[in-house]
């Protein structure tokens, strides 16, 4: 399993995710508030981390993960590209986002890896 299906099995299993249209792309969210979008047609996903976090995650490769290239960026948004990410780091980077936008006793509910 690859790309945008399994962004999407990720991203469901999370509660009370809802998978919605945002412009030309696909957009997940909890209680109408965005974590991730995804650009098929580029096999490209699109997710809303700190900066801190970004900073971390995109650490890893270059080609896998890294900031959006202007103010968004900036902000903490972050693609990453769905051919070569592996599924359990997509996994982190998706609790991550989702973590950081979700009601606490929904984001109570995610557990990470540990090291």
């Amino acid at each position: 399993m690859h790309g945008v299906q399994m962004l999407r099995e990720i991203a469901f299993s999370f509660p009370e995710v809802t998978e919605e249209p945002h412009f030309e792309k696909t957009s997940f969210r909890v209680k109408k508030k965005i974590f991730a979008t995804v650009a098929a047609e580029h096999n490209r996903a699109t997710v809303k981390l700190s900066p801190g976090e970004q900073d971390i995650f995109c650490t890893f490769n270059a080609e896998v993960i890294y900031p959006v290239p202007n103010k968004w960026g900036k902000q903490g948004w972050t693609h990453i590209n769905l051919l070569l990410i592996e599924q359990n780091m997509l996994t982190e980077i998706l609790k991550t986002a989702y973590v950081g936008i979700a009601a606490k006793h929904l984001a109570a509910q995610i557990t990470f890896e540990e090291d």
